[in-house]
């Protein structure tokens, strides 16, 4: 398995292609980190904050993306949507 870092970085990487697309909608994305068990821990800005489909988003836009690139992720989370 390839070390810690360069996950991170892979997943920075994934997180940067996702970027244009939340801020088309005027949301942004951040990385915060990830966790000795591989989960992501995200900020979600602007729009995307305050969002109804924020969850929707994160989930089956945001995390499934990540997870198709690195198998390793178990999860992405938002620390600030409500429930996380």
């Amino acid at each position: 398995m390839e070390n810690r870092e360069r996950i991170e970085e892979k997943v920075k990487n994934v997180i940067a292609q996702i970027r244009p697309y939340l801020e088309a909608d005027g949301g942004d994305i951040s990385f915060v980190n990830m966790t000795e068990d591989f989960v992501v821990n995200v900020q979600l800005h602007g729009a995307c904050a305050t969002c109804s489909m924020s969850i929707l988003t994160l989930k089956q836009g945001v995390e499934a993306a990540v997870i198709k690139a690195i198998p390793e992720i178990k999860s992405v989370e938002a620390i600030n949507l409500y429930g996380y």
